[in-house]
């Protein structure tokens, strides 16, 4: 296995009556996940708290690749108790953004549906290594933004895809090698939206890994804190 140190967090932010956001972190299983839920008290935190619910529940006795097809089960399992939930109480809007890591040994997957996303800081570089599905991310692979004036778009916060929305969820899926030293972030729009590549990138660098998420967090609030805030950082060694 890997081995890889974290930080996480999950803050209401300045605005928000409650917090709709979910986080998981299982280094044991080295597995990571942000969830950003849609629809309120009724909806939303019942959204994301039902994807980490089914990553919590993933059998510890698996293979690698068992491992990556559980993860994804999960996901899709989560897809259909958050409609059947939304069905019996009748709530249209009910549903989550998610992004989840899984690494073994120097592989890397995730999956993510919506506009959760993860980065990684290697080699003084940063890269995004999920794609948003959103109105504005369709934009941006036209050519027409850059991901940092997405943020500004009117429509930015219309996304695309989300676990319990809509009849079939489509994930999308991303693999790599980790490398030593590398640094991944998982986080939820409530940190994008105040965070440009060159903002997160000043403030992921020589940061330790105890006080990084702290860090990045205050960017968030101190920009305005509009929507609930998630973050997780998770470092290779």
């Amino acid at each position: 296995m890997s081995n890889a140190r974290y930080n996480a967090l999950t803050h209401i932010g300045n605005v928000r009556k409650i917090n709709e956001d979910s986080i998981l972190a299982l280094p044991d299983q080295n597995l990571w996940a942000v969830s950003d839920g849609m629809g309120g008290h009724e909806g939303g935190d019942f959204a994301s708290q039902t994807v980490v619910e089914k990553l919590l529940m993933l059998p510890l006795d698996l293979t690698p690749s068992e491992r990556m097809h559980s993860v994804r089960e999960a996901l899709f399992h989560a897809h259909s108790t958050i409609r059947s939930q939304a069905e019996k109480i009748n709530v249209t809007t009910m549903g989550a953004t998610a992004v989840a890591m899984l690494i073994s040994d120097n592989h890397l997957v995730a999956f993510w549906a919506g506009d959760s996303r993860l980065y990684r800081l290697r080699d003084g570089q940063i890269e995004m290594l999920t794609s948003d599905h959103s109105i504005v991310a369709e934009l941006v692979v036209a050519g027409d933004l850059t991901w940092d004036e997405a943020e500004k778009h009117p429509q930015s916060n219309a996304i695309t895809r989300a676990i319990g929305v809509g009849e079939e969820l489509e994930l999308d899926k991303v693999r790599g090698e980790t490398e030593v030293g590398d640094r991944y972030l998982l986080c939820s729009d409530g940190l994008t939206k105040y965070a440009t590549f060159n903002i997160l990138l000043n403030a992921m660098t020589g940061t330790p890994i105890e006080t990084v998420s702290e860090k990045l967090l205050s960017i968030a609030l101190d920009g305005g804190g509009a929507d609930n805030i998630s973050i997780i950082v998770v470092d290779i060694e």
